[in-house]
């Protein structure tokens, strides 16, 4: 099955549509059931080094970065939020939130770590290989959870039915598993493939893909 990026539902409605609140209902179920927060959480922690600074690509409401930061009780961790929504109401006030196209952003050679959940499959191949470009001059870490491509996670989607999702968060899905990544897809167009990166792959049987980058003597 070839990669196609296609439009998602949820990018064409205004964060208060009765249906993009549905769907992130949906999105928290997704995310709970495959377990991509945990999973995010015991990498970074795992990693997490004196001095980072950190950016998540696609923060919507911050539920991973509050939860990130829950974990950390009083330390002070320099993290920031990018995203086209509107900062969160609970949004630490020490933390930054830049309401920006993450294809766009002028400023990631700021932080060296940048992780996200669900969303480097919205974007096509090229506009993968200039992030890529762009992370690998500062970064040392990169930790992204993403949809596995495979028809088997296709076939799996109507059981999430049962779980009352609606019809964008039906849409989204199957769009996110036909842009997803498989194999060494990932690093390969982010140009980590090879030294002084070290790569983790990991895909799940509930659909996601899991890749670690770490850039070896940094």
């Amino acid at each position: 099955m070839q990669r196609q990026v296609q439009p998602e539902l949820l990018d064409q409605l205004a964060p208060n549509d009765p249906d993009a609140l549905h769907n992130r209902r949906d999105l928290r179920f997704f995310n709970a059931v495959m377990g991509n927060h945990r999973w995010i959480e015991r990498v970074v922690n795992g990693h997490l080094r004196m001095g980072d600074r950190l950016l998540e690509l696609g923060a919507g409401e911050g539920d991973l970065g509050l939860r990130l930061r829950r974990g950390w009780g009083t330390r002070r961790i320099p993290y920031a939020g990018l995203d086209l929504w509107p900062r969160p109401a609970q949004w630490p006030e020490t933390w930054d939130w830049r309401r920006e196209d993450v294809a766009a952003f002028p400023d990631y050679a700021n932080y060296n770590v940048i992780l996200g959940n669900l969303i480097l499959h919205q974007f096509e191949d090229k506009v993968l290989e200039e992030l890529g470009r762009r992370w690998r001059e500062q970064a040392r870490l990169l930790v992204f959870c993403e949809p596995a491509r495979s028809r088997l996670h296709l076939a799996q989607l109507p059981l999430a039915w049962v779980a009352g999702i609606n019809h964008v968060s039906s849409h989204d899905a199957r769009v996110s598993i036909i842009g997803g990544f498989r194999g060494r897809e990932l690093p390969r167009l982010l140009g980590v493939d090879e030294a002084p990166w070290k790569i983790s792959i990991r895909r799940t049987f509930l659909g996601a893909y899991r890749m670690v980058a770490v850039r070896e003597g940094a």
